[in-house]
């Protein structure tokens, strides 16, 4: 009797473990347990520890209430502006309501990924490429609205949308890469015209202040002959004044000719009539009143009177004495 006792008992244990054992459910921290009673939904969700199920009658569903990353595959699309573009992106969700997305959708993953590819191709139709590049802020915000409107009756709430990249055609790379080169160089010309401006503006202050002072044009003139000779090198470079050169520039150029100004000449008025006297015989002749009168005619010059032939007899005549007259 005592042995059919033990037997009994230990029948009953073994049965109380295996059941035990059947029963029991473990839920970890960061799940949540669905409990399905004949296919029926329990109201209460369990929570993390150690529960125990019906077997046979009840059914336990775990679910992963933890942040979920997940890859959205690259999308081929056209931008506004007719641009083909390839673009990924990644998606940050979690389970919110563990009974709906156990009971409200089949699998809330998959459903998820393909709500995330249909609004990714939509809001690059939307979108021109400068935003594509340059406003992800924006349309990350836009993604996120699109995805998390339906997936709110899953239970599942997006946490975050994040454009990863942006694959270009490389003739589109091109001009990119030429459009920003022609940018940074205009850039470059117009920061240099600005230094040449400020720079010119120094220099003429420079210049007049240094006018005011003649000695500071030479204190300069040595400072850039020491820095020239700073170095060991046997060169000696001085400066050399433009203005004397521009000086020896003009010596060497020849005079230009002067115009010559001549008189006006008078028209000839006629002579007058003059008597005519009987001609002397002498070895000079008066020159003509016609030749005396004309204004733009020379003159000659009277000659000097000769000098008195000297006596024949070679005697010398005392100075300021007369000559005798000879009967």
């Amino acid at each position: 009797m005592v042995q059919e006792l033990l037997i009994a008992a230990v029948a009953a244990v073994s049965a109380g473990a295996v059941y035990t054992a059947a029963a029991a459910r473990v839920v970890k921290q960061y799940e949540r347990g669905v409990v399905l009673r004949l296919g029926r939904l329990r109201n209460d969700v369990r929570g993390p520890g150690f529960t125990m199920v019906l077997p046979g009658v009840e059914r336990l569903r775990k679910v992963n209430m933890q942040i979920v990353t997940m890859p959205v595959p690259a999308q081929d699309g056209i931008t506004r502006d007719n641009v083909t573009v390839r673009v990924d992106a990644v998606i940050y969700f979690k389970v919110v309501d563990a009974a709906s997305a156990v009971v409200e959708v089949e699998d809330y993953r998959f459903a998820v990924s393909q709500m995330a590819q249909t609004s990714l191709r939509s809001i690059i139709g939307k979108s021109d490429l400068d935003d594509l590049l340059s406003n992800r802020e924006k349309l990350n915000q836009g993604l996120e609205l699109m995805i998390d409107s339906p997936a709110v009756g899953w239970g599942v709430q997006i946490d975050r949308v994040e454009i990863k990249d942006v694959s270009l055609p490389e003739t589109m790379k091109r001009s990119m890469a030429r459009q920003a080169e022609a940018d940074r160089e205009r850039r470059a010309r117009v920061i240099n015209a600005d230094a040449e401006l400020q720079a010119s503006k120094k220099l003429a202050e420079a210049a007049s202040e240094m006018s005011a002072q003649p000695a500071a044009l030479q204190l300069r003139l040595l400072q850039t002959v020491v820095a020239v000779a700073a170095e060991k090198n046997s060169t000696l470079v001085l400066p050399f004044p433009v203005e004397l050169l521009r000086f020896l520039e003009r010596a060497q150029q020849p005079a230009p000719p002067q115009p010559m100004v001549s008189a006006p000449q008078e028209p000839a008025s006629p002579a007058p009539a003059v008597p005519t006297a009987p001609a002397e015989p002498s070895a000079q002749t008066e020159p003509s009143a016609s030749s005396a009168s004309a204004p733009g005619r020379l003159r000659p010059a009277p000659q000097a009177p000769s000098a008195p032939s000297a006596p024949a007899s070679g005697q010398s005549r005392p100075s300021g004495s007369k000559p005798l007259a000879r009967h």
